[in-house]
């Protein structure tokens, strides 16, 4: 484990083994930890690699030649393997929260990961996704919902997005080219899919974005609000980064997510956050690894420190960041 989180782990476990009972019936209030230090997950982390048709392009192995802490850290990777041609493969290599531990929708949480990508980084136009939180989807749920909280990479840069339910839009960016904004100061960026009933904000970006990047995200909308606290997201060529996040989605505009990378406040995030359409289900879930759409070289990311707890001391190294004690 590495050391700078060792002191809230040992209060977190000790907490939770004083009321382990109660804790049986609220996943919400466990602290799971993996370093991912030995041949297999950890009994403390709840996480599993998925392994079904969807995975088969893609690989997990425990080792430790590239690590941020203790003696060992992920890797995983996909391999070209969609057939040409093929609408809507995707290639993946996913960690998953178990179910019995996934935490109710309405509650929020914290997640702690930190993820460094191997040479070559993908610098392509192109669709991969390296974190992302979901809905649990039923099987009475119709369509395909994208994760409420996503880190995305595109032509090199990394970004955030969220997702939710189709609010009408409130302006356009042409309308405010005269500004030399793209949304006025109480608006989001937005790409609106009103044939799905989803929209997907952008709330954060590496240094390097451009006015030429995130052209998908046309529209602006007062449903989701972004505060900027000062700091970019990292680089994808910078090292390793080391995500701390506060998850608590709320379609009906009661959403709060709180984005931390390498000790800096990225933004905050409120307002209409996740999916309440019929037949969804009653958790969230996290899931990490690469995952894109159809590509044809071979695509690596290493993953170390998963925690998640309910309380942000139990995350972030220092917890004098924290902005909800």
């Amino acid at each position: 484990m590495n050391a700078k989180y060792a002191l809230p782990a040992i209060l977190a476990c000790t907490c939770t083994c004083a009321v382990t009972p109660a804790l049986a019936d609220d996943p919400a209030q466990l602290v799971l930890r993996d370093g991912f230090d030995g041949s297999e997950f950890a009994p403390s982390g709840h996480l599993y690699y998925r392994d079904n048709s969807e995975q088969k392009a893609g690989s997990v192995e425990f080792q430790s030649e590239v690590k941020r802490s203790g003696t060992g850290a992920l890797k995983l990777s996909v391999k070209p393997l969609c057939p040409p041609g093929k609408a809507n493969c995707s290639e993946r290599a996913e960690i998953w929260e178990r179910t019995k531990y996934r935490v109710p929708y309405n509650k929020g949480v914290w997640y702690g990961f930190a993820v460094k990508f191997a040479d070559p980084i993908p610098s392509g136009d192109h669709r991969y996704l390296i974190a992302q939180w979901k809905r649990e989807i039923g099987p009475k749920a119709q369509g395909d919902f994208s994760p409420f909280l996503a880190f995305r990479l595109n032509n090199g840069k990394l970004f955030a997005t969220v997702e939710t339910n189709y609010v009408a839009p409130t302006a356009k960016k042409d309308e405010l080219e005269s500004t030399g904004k793209a949304c006025s100061d109480n608006e989001t960026p937005v790409w609106f899919r009103p044939n799905t009933n989803q929209m997907r904000a952008l709330v954060a970006t590496d240094g390097n974005w451009s006015n030429e990047d995130g052209t998908e995200f046309t529209g602006c909308t007062n449903a989701i609000k972004v505060i900027d606290r000062g700091n970019k997201l990292p680089t994808p060529d910078s090292g390793w980064i080391d995500f701390a996040i506060y998850s608590k989605p709320g379609p009906d505009g009661s959403g709060h997510i709180e984005i931390f990378a390498n000790d800096k406040w990225i933004v905050t995030v409120t307002g209409h956050i996740g999916h309440a359409d019929q037949g969804l289900g009653k958790n969230q879930y996290f899931k990490f690894g690469p995952y894109r759409a159809a590509d044809t070289t071979v695509w690596t990311l290493y993953y170390d420190d998963f925690r998640r707890s309910p309380r942000c001391a139990d995350v972030l190294s220092d917890p004098k960041l924290c902005p909800m004690k």
